[in-house]
């Protein structure tokens, strides 16, 4: 059985006038519904004081009382802002954190239906990333006694520039990113390993830059994997421009999953972007990560 962590309010909690595609993940918990070995759970909220494990504390506390400025709202770019948003956000956050509880103690895989929000840096949001809960993961999963080394792995088409600066140095966690090089963020982070690949890579490129990548950094060499799986480089989404095909797409995440089942490491699924114009691509795409995901759980 696979556990993913889903809440209404990952959709409810954003303006229906807001760029961001909100329904999405409505109708994904509508569709995974239909699969016996995928179990929908409610997320908890997290704390201030898991937020502070990667995050300053003046932005966390501005945050949560409702005192950013119009400029740094403007650049996460989730407005208008609901009532909603910060207890959106902390169910976002408690969902990725309850998918590491999960596997920390039972091994295998655990998912969010959101977050991957690789965009957020310690002081700022950016890219409709609030909190970065790929890197409150990887420290809060060091406190563990069984944790010495965790990889993240971004697969989403846009770079984990907020990830690699939070993370930036840290002996215990490698972060590699594999992205679109003429694509957001355009002023790019350092991660431990990128790959930035040009418009129009399709399946064959894409896929050899995956195993590139982890020949490079052989999942066994950690003890805890963090995947960001985003859709958006397939060649639907508006805003991916890889033309990576659904297939593509699909072996990429069954790479990913054997070598993990293979080197028995716990992974936690982030579900990243997905833009597609109509939004159903982008959902078949969701269901063939998750409904895969739990072949190996």
């Amino acid at each position: 059985m696979l556990s993913l962590f889903y809440h209404p309010i990952y959709t409810d909690g954003i303006d229906p006038q807001a760029r961001f595609p909100r329904d999405r993940y409505r109708l994904l918990a509508e569709r995974l519904t239909e699969f016996s070995k995928i179990e929908l759970c409610e997320p908890r909220k997290s704390t201030r004081t898991e937020l502070l494990v990667a995050h300053d504390v003046d932005y966390v506390d501005r945050f949560l009382r409702g005192a950013l400025t119009e400029q740094e709202t403007r650049h996460i770019g989730l407005r208008p802002w609901t009532t909603d948003i910060a207890a959106r956000t902390l169910h976002i956050m408690g969902g990725s954190l309850q998918a590491l509880e999960l596997v920390l103690e039972h091994g295998g895989l655990a998912g969010n239906m959101a977050g991957g929000t690789h965009h957020a840096f310690a002081d700022h949001g950016s890219g409709y990333c609030i909190f970065n809960d790929l890197a409150i993961c990887a420290l809060q999963a060091l406190q563990s006694p069984n944790i010495k080394h965790v990889l993240i792995l971004d697969l989403d088409v846009h770079q984990g520039d907020g990830t690699a600066s939070i993370l930036s140095g840290h002996p215990d966690v490698v972060t590699c990113s594999i992205h679109g090089d003429k694509n957001f963020p355009f002023v790019k982070q350092r991660s431990d390993l990128d790959i930035a690949l040009p418009n129009d890579t399709g399946d064959i490129a894409y896929l050899d830059a995956l195993e590139s990548a982890l020949e490079y950094l052989p999942i066994s060499d950690f003890d805890l994997l963090l995947y960001q799986a985003g859709v958006d480089p397939l060649q639907e989404d508006r805003l991916g421009r890889l033309a990576v095909t659904r297939d593509g797409l699909d072996r990429r995440n069954r790479r990913v999953f054997e070598s993990a089942h293979a080197a028995g490491v716990p992974t936690v699924i982030f579900m990243g972007g997905g833009y597609a114009e109509p939004i159903t691509p982008t959902i078949d795409a969701f269901v063939d990560l998750f409904t895969t995901a739990s072949e190996y759980s």
